[in-house]
């Protein structure tokens, strides 16, 4: 059974370790994060964003295809489906078709139009059980088509959204989505001690978790980082598998070409990608 994300990222930032949010494109992908998660017993987030939705034919689908397969496959680990950078409409539509936590971007909103749409969604999100994360400062990079630098968040900006009762906090700290840069200047610890010290208890998120040093990874956990999405190595590491197999010639051998086959070295790439990420995260046998 779908679970928020609140009590799972409560645990994670009292125990200084961070939960990932994994974002599904596929059954495959769907299939690779739930089973890895249950075999090193970690919680797990499933990130769906607005463009994979539309790509797997819509909420209500990727909800039909991941309660199934938390029971098919016996999955008892704590897990939710999430809606990552979803518009003020997606998250209506997320909660109506049976996510158990939405993230409401309206970092592209003046601050008091953000401040009045996500008072009003954490009302909802409260009223159902749902989790809600929101955004302050864009965070960089590209993600479907929304392409920002990567600056800083504005604490006293931060304080103001959390104290409107959201579950969990996206700021940008300088991270991007994406491959980074040969230029980027890193994540700004500064900005990132100063969020934590104004928003207390609230689990900080972590954006575009591919490609940071693990050694940053691991300074922003302690600094309150409770939830880090990972998107973009999962892809990463999918395509060469797949890559390898085509070039391989292994589709033109026997029945190579059936595609349970082709998406077999991608699927064990995701799980051996999601594993090591779990490590670095430090959420193996916690939940």
């Amino acid at each position: 059974m779908l679970v928020s994300a609140k009590e799972m990222l409560e645990k994670a930032k009292a125990g200084h370790y961070a939960v990932g949010q994994f974002n599904i494109n596929n059954l495959e992908w769907t299939k690779a994060i739930l089973l890895t998660a249950q075999e090193n017993n970690s919680p797990v987030i499933l990130g769906v964003s607005e463009g994979a939705g539309k790509y797997m034919a819509g909420y209500k689908t990727v909800v039909g295809m991941v309660n199934g397969m938390l029971e098919e496959l016996n999955i008892t680990v704590p897990v939710a489906l999430h809606l990552d950078h979803g518009s003020y409409d997606a998250c209506y539509k997320c909660i109506e078709a049976g996510f158990s936590s939405v993230m409401f971007d309206g970092s592209h909103y003046p601050i008091k139009e953000n401040v009045a749409k996500t008072k009003e969604l954490v009302a909802v999100c409260k009223e159902k059980g749902l989790s809600l994360e929101a955004e302050v400062g864009a965070i960089g990079g590209e993600e479907d088509g929304v392409v920002g630098m990567g600056e800083c968040a504005d604490p006293d900006e931060c304080k103001a959204i959390a104290d409107l009762g959201v579950t969990m906090l996206a700021a940008g700290i300088g991270n991007i989505h994406g491959k980074y840069p040969e230029n980027w200047a890193g994540l700004s610890f500064e900005t990132l001690d100063a969020i934590q010290q104004k928003t207390g208890d609230m689990p900080l998120v972590l954006h575009g978790g591919t490609g940071i040093p693990d050694d940053m990874i691991k300074k922003a956990i302690s600094l309150g980082v409770a939830k880090i999405n990972v998107n973009t190595e999962c892809q990463l590491v999918f395509a060469e598998a797949t890559r390898k197999y085509i070039e391989e010639g292994k589709d033109l051998v026997g029945k190579g070409f059936d595609p349970r086959k082709v998406l077999a070295p991608g699927f064990e790439a995701i799980k051996a990608k999601v594993k090591e990420k779990m490590e670095i995260f430090g959420s193996i046998d916690k939940a």
